[in-house]
């Protein structure tokens, strides 16, 4: 599945030091504003300790992880909205994403330039929050001046259109962000068509120094005071120390300056499992001699569209999807034994997907 998360941030905050860690590509990393001028994209797998035991019980040729993209956008300054900096193409940019790790600078250090001459992530946040508002804003104008033309012909769904639009222009010009809004299923589905930036959903990343990585820090406290109202998750990680981590060569050595630092696994991996879950994805596995494998699901899909999340094929000649839960099948410890259990079960097309089923398709084309 084809979706992506936007690193977005101030100049100079660590998103491309965090975006090397978490992929293979190498996105050039410098002490001054505007050094990422492309996207960078990386395609990373998702961490799951699952794998492992799945393997072990099937023992097959190959394993394969569920992958991700992560995409590191430009620094936006103020006046972004207005074409400051480089602010037309990061906002085209992040519009294209499907969430947003919001990076914060949450460490101090002199030689390293703040474009606002100090740290401050509350007032960093602010900042992007108003020039993608404004920027949203200026856009939900626009589709109001577009619906005016057709209003008076009175079509229920162009009024409805509009009454969405217009509680999204007051609410913008209130500062806030249209993800804050309330909205029931149907108004959620016009939202959508607006393709708004705000509307996204958010994750905070305070970016600390070593000796912040377990506790947090004053500035750390300062960011989940000012989003506590958000529902929104705040991470913290030291993009510095994942840097060194990623260049140790052996697990055992990664190991052991975990333990140093008094971690239990890198920071990164919290981070793809929280974007992950911020997408709204999960993963079913298929379990065979051959492969073990892990594949992406948004959360409440069908049988027939994970099939179709292998090949469009499957999807089409669904016929039925034979189903085990992960816990029964490495509890009991194979195939067989969960049949044996009568809990191996046969699922037609309304059946909704859960995290972690083990899934067999039976299809004709």
């Amino acid at each position: 599945m084809s979706l992506k998360c936007g690193i977005v941030g101030l100049p100079n905050v660590g998103k491309s030091t965090l975006f090397n860690c978490l992929s293979n590509a190498k996105a050039q990393s410098a002490n001054f504003p505007f050094c990422t001028i492309e996207p960078n994209i990386g395609t990373i797998s998702v961490p799951d300790s699952r794998l492992e035991i799945l393997e072990g019980l099937a023992n097959p040729q190959r394993v394969i992880p569920t992958t991700m993209e992560i995409v590191d956008i430009a620094g936006l300054v103020k006046g972004a909205s207005k074409g400051e900096g480089l602010g037309n193409q990061f906002l085209a940019n992040i519009r294209e994403t499907d969430a947003i790790i919001h990076v914060l600078r949450c460490f101090d250090d002199g030689n390293i330039i703040h474009v606002d001459g100090r740290v401050d992530p509350v007032r960093d946040k602010e900042i992007i929050d108003i020039e993608l508002q404004l920027k949203d804003l200026e856009t939900i104008e626009k589709r109001i001046s577009t619906i005016a033309r057709v209003l008076k012909s009175g079509d229920k769904d162009i009024v409805k259109e509009n009454d969405v639009a217009t509680r999204i222009k007051t609410a913008l010009e209130q500062g806030k962000s249209v993800r804050a809004i309330d909205f029931d299923e149907n108004e959620k589905e016009i939202v959508k068509r607006f393709q708004l930036i705000t509307s996204k959903p958010v994750m905070y990343l305070c970016n600390v120094d070593e000796g912040s990585v377990k506790t947090g820090n004053k500035h750390v406290d300062s960011v989940k005071d000012a989003v506590k109202d958000e529902q929104a998750e705040v991470l913290v990680i030291g993009a510095k120390i994942e840097s060194d981590i990623t260049e140790l060569e052996t697990y055992d050595e990664r190991q052991l300056f975990l333990d140093e630092l008094g971690l239990e696994e890198p920071g990164v991996n919290r981070l793809i499992r929280s974007a992950y879950r911020l997408l709204e994805l999960q993963t079913y596995f298929t379990v065979g001699e051959k492969e073990v494998r892990a594949w992406t699901v948004r959360t409440g899909m069908t049988a027939p569209q994970a099939a179709g999340v292998i090949h469009t094929d499957f999807e089409k000649g669904f016929i039925r999807a034979e189903v085990m839960k992960y816990v029964d099948y490495t509890t009991l410890g194979s195939e067989q034994a969960v049949k044996e259990a009568g809990k191996f079960k046969v699922e037609g097309k309304e059946y909704v997907v859960e995290d972690g089923d083990i899934m067999h398709f039976r299809f004709n084309v």
